[in-house]
């Protein structure tokens, strides 16, 4: 974004629903955020797109840089665009890719577009619509070939709830290759019931699953983010130990038996009761 990293008049954009989503200097990492109102929504460093500043999205990148062979081209389902933090780095890892975003607000992209620019070898295609909609009615052509479908999908500070039920993930499922990878992030504190049902809801569609997350959010119940892993097939144990070097520290991988006793007596969340992730107090995004 060239230009300047005056933050007094920062480039903005209004969204449909009245929000307003800004591009404002990183303020602890170099690069920029995008900002939606008071909640940081992105992390980009367009010098270096490997740089992973947010915890979850470099955990993320830790599991996707195990997928298939390393600088292996994939093909990828990014359900919100954010600032297209994790297309670039997937474009910079593994050059050739091809991917496809799905983003609800137009003004969101236009804004990143201008003002963080895409590279110009990248094959990404963006679809404007509610992600479970336009998921729901992607080309017959990619269904059942996607290896990687990230679900990170916000409404300000929490994830919607019809992309929170096991109709939702049915669908993401089956736009998985035999093989596939399906990340979600999900957001929760106070006892983490919420996630507890994520994992529960996603486990009863993709059998085998993993979390990732910081120890302290496991272990106290509170409020961050953690991120679920999911496939049709058995996740490489030896993932595992990487998957903890890679950090961010101090890092946690949960599966096997302690998964169960994570989800143990969880209610799978379906259309008909499906709730939005816990609304964070506003002091969490205090940096």
């Amino acid at each position: 974004m060239a230009r300047s990293r005056d933050p007094i008049d920062p480039p903005a954009a209004k969204l449909s629903d009245g929000r307003q989503a800004r591009i404002i200097p990183g303020r602890f990492a170099g690069g920029w955020e995008l900002v939606v109102e008071t909640t940081p929504q992105s992390h980009v460093d367009l010098d270096d797109p490997s740089h992973l500043h947010f915890e979850y999205i470099a955990r993320m990148g830790a599991v996707i840089d195990q997928i298939g062979m390393p600088g292996e081209a994939l093909t990828a389902v990014h359900l919100g665009a954010g600032a297209l933090t994790l297309p670039r780095y997937v474009e910079h890892t593994r050059p050739g890719s091809r991917q496809q975003v799905i983003e609800l607000e137009q003004a969101l992209i236009d804004l990143v577009r201008e003002h963080l620019p895409l590279p110009r070898t990248g094959q990404l295609r963006v679809r404007i619509g509610d992600a479970r909609d336009v998921a729901a009615r992607l080309p017959p052509g990619i269904v059942g070939k996607v290896d990687l479908v990230v679900s990170d999908v916000f409404a300000g500070a929490q994830t919607p709830a019809h992309i929170t039920s096991v109709e939702y993930y049915r669908i993401l499922a089956g736009l998985l290759a035999p093989a596939g990878i399906l990340l979600v992030n999900i957001a929760d504190g106070s006892g983490l019931a919420f996630a507890r049902r994520q994992v529960a809801t996603v486990r009863s569609v993709l059998e085998h699953v993993v979390i990732l997350a910081e120890v302290g959010t496991l272990k106290s119940g509170r409020f961050g983010n953690i991120v679920i892993a999911a496939s049709p097939v058995p996740l490489p144990m030896e993932w595992l130990p990487r998957l903890m070097a890679a950090g961010p520290h101090p890092a946690k991988v949960a599966h096997g038996a302690e998964l169960e006793a994570f989800a143990r007596d969880a209610r799978i969340m379906t259309d008909a009761d499906s709730t939005p992730s816990p609304k964070p107090a506003a002091s969490v995004f205090d940096r």
